[in-house]
């Protein structure tokens, strides 16, 4: 059975490696449109921006590995079109037929014409190049801007801070990851970044970029303007279905696929990013941007592709480093009506519980790296009083 997959990152590596593991010998060609091997992308917001870690760690193999398995890594190479009755994929070199394709294809950052067009010194955080490019801008007493205050807009400001850079981020909602955490969660992070320098401006409409003598200008509504010597626009993530579209599967908000991770046609899977998955536990369709879906994802697909008739239940996880906070969240909180704080928010030492109509739908720890266990435990399962009671400790709702 020959195996195609599309994209070269985490979760398209993921799949090859299980692939193998599972005891495939058939064909295994992986087209990635980077110029690089396929990497994990945190530490290209964490530890590389703070010069802790480089590019090569970041490798989810070893470049050798993909000839030592006899997979058939294609880097900067571009897929252009599907044929699903022919099963083909057309390469910016050539055709490959496939009897299973995987799509994993990933999203692509959001970019604000305004900024593009500026001319101004602006950089969008998503691939290795960009985070090298962006490294070397992070110095003492470098002026950053940053339009969006999501976990990237954070991560970038965090280590622009550590690395002793001035930070001014721009925001339209009236608290950072509002729509994610909530407004009392998402306190916690404003309070944070400004313990640590941060000009956080809430609430706030840019109106326009401009490039002078070299800086970005950006003009904010009802307020002088914000010069620096970079501009990071960090405002969200689109999946990169355009493909999947014009092949004709079913996209929205990324390609549906089943709690399979299959697409209705019945040779083609997607994982990562891009896919929009019928998640079975949490009862609706997710799309998860997170570096543990993508490997676990990519190494379900690959089980599903050779037979496996098991559903993908895994819950969505992901984590943050900010400073001297460390976060971990599973679940999805999204439309919750009750939470449970349990521990010192204010002291950034807390664990918390997200519910929906008398179930637990999400819960993360700050700082505290034991509850990550009992919080998976807890995730899914419904919100008794002792759920409810922040005296109850988190180890006895298992």
């Amino acid at each position: 059975m020959n195996i195609v997959v599309i994209g070269g990152g985490l979760a398209a590596a993921n799949a090859a490696g299980e692939l193998r593991e599972q005891g495939h010998t058939g064909d295994i060609v992986v087209v990635g449109g980077e110029p690089h091997p396929p990497y994990e992308r945190p530490p290209l917001s964490k530890g590389l921006l703070l010069g802790s870690s480089e590019p090569d760690e970041a490798q989810v193999h070893p470049r050798e590995w993909y000839d030592e398995h006899q997979v058939d890594l294609r880097e900067g190479t571009v897929a252009t079109a599907i044929d699903l009755d022919r099963r083909r994929v057309q390469l910016s070199s050539g055709e490959l037929p496939y009897d299973r394709l995987l799509l994993a294809t990933g999203a692509t950052p959001r970019h604000l014409p305004m900024a593009d067009g500026s001319g101004a010194p602006v950089l969008h955080l998503r691939t290795l190049d960009d985070a090298l490019a962006l490294r070397e801008r992070l110095s003492e007493g470098a002026r950053i801007a940053i339009i969006g205050a999501g976990w990237i807009g954070l991560e970038v400001a965090s280590a622009a801070r550590q690395r002793g850079a001035s930070v001014t981020v721009l925001e339209s909602a009236p608290l950072p990851l509002q729509r994610v955490l909530g407004d009392e969660i998402a306190t916690v992070f404003a309070d944070l970044h400004r313990a640590h320098g941060v000009d956080l401006r809430l609430g706030v409409r840019v109106a326009g970029v401009e490039n002078e003598h070299g800086e970005a200008v950006v003009h904010v509504e009802g307020a002088d303007p914000v010069v620096a010597d970079l501009l990071v626009v960090a405002v969200g993530v689109s999946p990169t279905d355009e493909l999947a579209a014009r092949a004709g599967l079913a996209v929205d908000n990324g390609i549906l696929v089943d709690a399979w991770l299959r697409t209705p046609d019945p040779h083609v899977f997607a994982a990562g990013d891009v896919a929009n998955h019928d998640h079975p536990t949490l009862g609706t369709h997710v799309r998860v941007e997170h570096w543990d879906t993508a490997i676990h994802h990519g190494r379900h697909a690959a089980r599903v592709m050779l037979g496996s008739d098991e559903p993908y239940t895994r819950l969505p996880y992901f984590f943050t480093d900010q400073y001297d906070l460390g976060m971990e969240y599973v679940g999805h909180g999204a439309g919750y009506d009750d939470l449970v704080v349990r521990g010192d928010l204010a002291a950034r030492e807390a664990s918390v519980l997200w519910l929906r109509e008398d179930r637990v739908i999400a819960g993360m720890h700050l700082n505290d790296w034991d509850a990550i266990g009992p919080l998976r435990a807890v995730v899914g399962q419904p919100a008794t009083e002792a759920v409810r009671d922040p005296a109850v400790p988190l180890g006895d709702l298992m």
